[in-house]
């Protein structure tokens, strides 16, 4: 496979786990590259010799990216053919590489995508979850208050939610999801995918809350969590007349309740979106 003499910049997709996904396309280019950026010089550099690759590798991670572009795009506006490579999967899906990308189309450089393994994108096609439309989230804040802030923001979103998650904590994270969704909200957990011990679990939040609890094997390996999107809000035949019942239940509520938790509650009751429950549930505060 010949590379174009003139510089190009490839996205190469490597695998997540089996090495039979490593495809023919993406071996000939990382052995005719110039170079390769890779996140962990040491995880690629095992993976190239175990295909007879030795092409150079240079580091390219999260706290250096900023100090390499620059040295990258003179190689390749001198004709230097490079690949980015992560770990494992596509770079750039929640890996690093986003910098020298934006800095290669910048500077007029051709950007080629050698398509391959992504674990979201393999989670997604076996959760039994909708895919006509879905949002990528990729890792919630590791903090427990902005995470939930974060999943307080989402509890309306009417697309299948995809999450990457740490395997320490991935409970924290299902318990806050049924939370802020509702314990009864469907969804899916993935781990492992394609490697020795892939597992996948299916039920509601709240299940798989208390299976990972109880096992211990859930939180082991990486992990990727696939939310069921909530129902979409009834639209009201009778113009206003739905927001009158909300505003009576939250009346009702929040004489009781904290505002979040009645907020949840009286869009459950009404069938609205649970930001449109909280927004009205404040201006009933503020008044």
């Amino acid at each position: 496979m010949a590379i174009a003499t003139t510089g190009r910049l490839y996205v190469v997709a490597t695998p997540i786990g089996n090495l039979g996904d490593w495809s023919p396309r993406s071996r000939a280019v990382l052995a005719e590259c110039a170079l390769i950026a890779a996140e962990d010089t040491r995880h690629t550099g095992t993976l190239l010799k175990s295909a007879g690759i030795s092409t150079p590798l240079v580091s390219l991670h999260q706290h250096n990216e900023a100090q390499r572009v620059p040295e990258l795009i003179a190689a390749l506006r001198g004709g230097a053919s490079a690949a980015l490579v992560s770990d494992a999967g596509t770079p750039c899906i929640s890996d690093p590489g986003f910098g020298l990308l934006r800095a290669a189309v910048a500077a007029g450089i051709e950007v080629v995508a050698v398509p391959g393994p992504c674990a979201a994108t393999a989670a997604l096609s076996i959760a039994a979850q909708p895919t006509d439309r879905f949002c990528f989230e990729g890792f919630l804040p590791a903090r427990a208050a902005a995470r939930r802030a974060r999943l307080d923001e989402l509890a309306a979103e009417t697309r299948t939610l995809v999450f990457y998650e740490s395997p320490h904590r991935v409970l924290a994270t299902l318990e806050d999801c049924a939370r802020a969704f509702g314990a009864d909200r469907e969804a899916t957990v993935a781990r492992e995918m394609t490697k020795l011990h892939e597992t996948t679990y299916r039920g509601t939040v709240g299940e798989l809350a208390a299976r990972a609890a109880a096992d211990a094997n859930f939180a082991r390996g990486e992990i990727v969590l696939i939310v069921h999107g909530a129902r979409p809000a009834p639209q009201s035949a009778g113009g206003d007349g739905h927001d009158g019942a909300l505003e009576r239940i939250l009346s009702v509520l929040l004489a009781e309740l904290p505002l979040k938790q009645a907020a949840r509650l009286a869009a459950r009751i009404a069938g609205v979106r649970d930001n449109e429950a909280y927004k009205r549930a404040l201006q009933i505060k503020e008044n």
